[in-house]
């Protein structure tokens, strides 16, 4: 087991309390699949795998038509990707990905959030560099031999790849890799159970638990923010 696989484990303690935020974020993907690929599933593989990602949540079917229909309609606003870096207290890197229709807000409400919990806003590339951009699948555990199909899949990046007893099969590889491997997934006839993209911490530093809450304090006002997609950070979960 490597980095990958304790990562998920950190952060699987960390998933969103509140379905309707997982609601929000899918919706956010949604519209912006459709502005880049069009409507239609079949011809836009992005939409497929967020699609796939909303029957992860739950979240209804008819929530994800309305959010298609939503997005073609050419006054809805389109969200801009914009990634944040900085320092929580006690030297922790965090690196903040958004999808905002109002820049100025984003940032001056991000901007707060570091101020009032005695973090630093960084400026661009002040800590990406300190984490590894990657892709992963979950696909279902049943009649799949893992060993064999490790084997396979490394031709399409697959760098890790392990089982969970809840979760079944999950592969990770490098952010590129993400179009090869759903398409050999594809192609295979396997069911992608969810797929999506994780900024793995290259190294992590362990806070006492007065530091731990120090760093917790900022993270939790970063996630409560509407256009936070996803925080990742360099402090060790347990």
């Amino acid at each position: 087991m490597g980095r990958a696989f304790e990562f998920r484990k950190g952060r699987k303690m960390k998933r969103w309390s509140a379905m309707a935020k997982a609601f929000t974020r899918i919706g956010k993907d949604i519209v912006m699949a459709v502005k880049e690929g069009g409507p239609n599933p079949d011809a836009n593989s992005r939409l497929r795998a967020i699609i796939q990602n909303s029957k992860a949540v739950n979240m209804p079917k008819e929530n994800v038509e309305r959010a298609i229909k939503k997005a073609t309609d050419k006054d809805t606003a389109n969200y801009k990707e914009i990634l944040f870096e900085g320092y929580a207290p006690h030297g922790i890197a965090i690196l903040i990905e958004t999808a905002s229709d109002n820049n100025n807000r984003t940032v001056a409400n991000i901007r707060s959030y570091f101020n009032k919990c005695n973090g630093t806003l960084g400026t661009q590339g002040s800590v990406e560099f300190m984490f590894d951009h990657t892709c992963n699948f979950r696909i279902p555990a049943a009649g799949q031999d893992i060993d064999e199909l490790e084997l396979e899949m490394i031709d399409f990046g697959v760098e890790e790849i392990f089982a969970d007893e809840e979760d079944g099969i999950l592969m990770y590889a490098p952010f590129e890799s993400f179009g090869a491997i759903q398409k050999e997934l594809e192609a295979r006839g396997l069911e992608i159970l969810s797929s999506g993209f994780d900024r793995i911490p290259q190294v992590t530093k362990e806070l006492t638990p007065e530091q731990v809450a120090d760093v917790e304090k900022l993270l939790e006002k970063i996630e409560e923010d509407d256009d936070v997609m996803n925080v990742f950070h360099t402090m060790v979960e347990n």
